[in-house]
């Protein structure tokens, strides 16, 4: 069923089913505690990649991360309370902040050779030169999304990237569904804007 501005209605059954694993991960069930980490890694892993994307090693670095998601949500999750946030917003919150921390010890580590991006190691097949291209398409991509606020940037990693709802993002964020749309609509025309710019 199709929403205001194109927004699709999330999975009423899926957000039952996450629920419902909460629920028995919490009393102790091990099978629902390996499929909840499942899906808290799959959610994890996806938001890190999105977020990460321009960094060496992203795809090792962004299951660090989901690692550290899954680690900090089964240790966290004794005391987790739904209090009208959906299960995902709290695991995207767990996960903005491990992304965080990565990107600070990025920050403060030198990089080693180990560490360089390498289409071998990333899955790359493609000849050197669609490496070429795709690198710097990417890295003209994340120098745009650089040129947003960080909560612009927030907003459209998570509607865009990850894929969450506008009532998603906001639980995510914690922020009104009319304040998630306006930063969405002002992160995209800032976008628009620098595309034109590159592109005259």
């Amino acid at each position: 069923m199709s929403l205001p501005h194109g927004e699709v209605r999330t999975d009423v059954r899926e957000a039952e089913r996450l629920r419902a694993l909460v629920a028995d991960a919490r009393r102790g069930d091990a099978d629902a505690s390996g499929q909840l980490l499942g899906n808290v890694h799959r959610l994890a892993h996806r938001y890190a990649r999105a977020r990460l994307g321009t960094y060496p090693s992203a795809a090792q670095l962004s299951d660090d991360v989901a690692q550290e998601v899954c680690i900090a949500v089964l240790s966290a999750l004794p005391r987790y309370e739904e209090r009208g946030v959906p299960f995902e917003a709290y695991v995207y919150r767990i996960a903005s902040r491990k992304v965080a921390d990565a990107q600070r010890a990025h920050a403060r580590g030198p990089v080693t050779a180990d560490h360089v991006a390498s289409p071998v190691f990333d899955g790359e097949v493609d000849g050197p030169e669609h490496h070429v291209v795709a690198r710097d398409e990417a890295a003209r991509a994340w120098s745009m999304l650089e040129s947003l606020t960080p909560r612009q940037r927030e907003v459209l990693v998570l509607r865009v990237a990850v894929g969450l709802s506008t009532q998603e993002t906001a639980d995510a964020l914690g922020m009104s569904v009319v304040a998630v749309r306006v930063t969405q609509m002002r992160g995209l025309r800032e976008l628009r804007r620098h595309w034109t710019e590159q592109h005259r």
